[in-house]
C-alpha cells in the first residue's frame, strides 16, 4: 500500500552558514516532489535571511540557539519545552534532518511526525529520533549527502543551488554600486582556512592596477582583525570599500549577488557565491574539497596537496598549506573569470 503525500514537511538545518546555503538542493527536490505541500525549514534565526526568499519555501522557523542554549544553561529547560511544542503544533507529516546531530535529530522526534528521516550515523545517538535511517558515506559531498536522504522518499534529486536575495537589498546594492565591483572575502573562522591576508590586500592592489573599478570587502566584525592590511588599503583608497563587520545576510547575499567576481578563503561567501552562480575563485588548504568543496565547481579552487599532508583544517599549523598559494596564480586565476562572458 502506498503512503499518503505528505502535506506538511519540516526540513532541518539550522547552522553553520555556508552549510545552510547549501542545503537548498534539498528544498528543491522536495518542492519538485511535493508541488502542493507546505514546506517549512528549522534554522537558526541569525540564519533565516539566507532563504526565507526562497520560492520553493513556505516559511522559516527561527531556532534561537543562544537564547535557548543561554536559558538551558541556567538549568531553565522551559524556552526548549515551548519550542518543541510548538513544532508539534504544526502537525508535520514528514521531517528531514539534514544536520544529524543531537539536537535536530530532538527537533525531528519532538515534531511526532509519522516519517523522520535522518542518517544512520548521526552523532550523539540522533539516528534513534529517526523512522527513516540512510545509510550516507560521510566521504561524499555534503551536497549529495544530503540528498541521499531523499532516497527512501522515492524523491529524486534536483541539484539547485540557486539562493534568493532580499528584493530591497539587492535594489539597495544597485543603487550603491553603479560600477562593476569584485567582492574579496579575506576571513574563515579557522586560521588554517586562511589565506595569508597580506596577500589579500597584494591582490586587490593589482585588480585595481588591471581595471577592476571597485572593490568590496566582506567579512563579519569579529573578524576585522583578520582583514587589517585590505583595510588599511580601504582606508586609503576610495576604490576599495570596508564592509567588514557592517552586513547583514541580506545585504552579503546582495552584495555577493551582484558581483562581476568573488575570491574567497573556504567560508559562506564561498557558498554563497556558488547559489548566485558568480565567478569564484576558491582558495582551499587542509580540507578535502571533495566532500566540502564550491558544489560542482571543482575548478574554480586553488589548493595544494601533497601525499602525506594532513588534512585538518583545525589544526592552526596546517596554515602551511595556504601559504603556497602564491598571489601570482591566484591573480591569473581572477584574470581569466573576468575575461569570461559575464565576467
Amino acid at each position: 500500500m502506498s503512503r499518503p503525500r505528505p502535506r506538511q514537511i519540516l526540513l532541518i538545518r539550522p547552522s553553520a552558514l555556508g552549510d545552510v546555503c547549501r542545503t537548498v538542493p534539498v528544498l528543491a527536490s522536495l518542492r519538485a516532489a511535493y508541488p502542493n505541500a507546505a514546506i517549512d525549514w528549522l534554522v537558526q534565526d541569525t540564519f533565516v535571511e539566507a532563504i526565507e526568499h526562497h520560492p520553493a519555501l513556505r516559511r522559516a522557523v527561527p531556532f534561537d540557539r543562544t537564547g535557548l542554549g543561554r536559558a538551558a544553561r541556567r538549568g531553565n529547560l522551559g524556552p526548549a519545552l515551548k519550542f518543541m511544542r510548538s513544532l508539534a503544533a504544526e502537525h508535520y507529516d514528514m521531517v528531514i534532518d539534514a544536520q544529524g546531530l543531537g539536537r535536530s535529530a530532538l527537533f525531528a522526534w519532538s515534531t511526532r511526525a509519522v516519517r523522520r528521516v535522518g542518517y544512520t550515523n548521526a552523532q550523539e545517538f540522533g539516528w534513534l529520533a529517526y523512522t527513516d535511517r540512510v545509510r550516507e558515506p560521510r566521504e561524499k559531498h555534503a551536497v549529495d549527502r544530503m540528498l541521499g536522504l531523499l532516497r527512501p522518499l522515492g524523491v529524486g534529486p534536483v541539484r539547485d543551488m540557486r539562493l534568493y536575495p532580499d528584493p530591497q537589498a539587492r535594489a539597495d546594492v544597485v543603487a550603491e554600486h553603479a560600477e562593476p565591483f569584485a567582492v574579496l572575502a579575506p576571513t574563515s573562522r579557522w586560521a588554517a582556512k586562511r589565506w595569508p591576508v597580506d596577500r589579500f590586500a597584494e591582490l586587490a592592489r593589482r585588480l585595481l592596477d588591471a581595471g577592476v573599478p571597485k572593490i568590496v570587502v566582506v567579512g563579519a566584525a569579529s573578524e576585522r582583525a583578520q582583514c587589517r592590511p585590505v583595510l588599511d588599503l580601504a582606508a586609503g583608497s576610495p576604490q576599495v570599500t570596508d564592509r567588514v563587520g557592517s552586513t547583514s545576510i541580506a545585504q552579503l547575499m546582495a552584495l555577493i549577488s551582484r558581483a562581476k567576481l568573488v575570491v574567497a578563503n573556504d567560508s559562506a561567501a564561498l557558498h554563497m557565491a556558488v547559489g548566485f552562480d558568480r565567478p569564484t575563485v576558491a582558495l582551499f588548504g587542509p580540507t578535502d574539497v571533495s566532500r566540502v568543496g564550491p558544489y560542482r565547481r571543482e575548478a574554480d579552487v586553488i589548493q595544494h596537496v601533497t601525499p602525506g599532508d594532513p588534512i585538518d583544517h583545525k589544526t592552526d599549523a596546517n596554515g602551511a598549506l595556504m601559504a603556497r598559494i602564491s598571489v601570482d596564480e591566484v591573480f591569473d586565476a581572477c584574470m581569466a573569470r573576468l575575461a569570461q562572458p559575464g565576467g
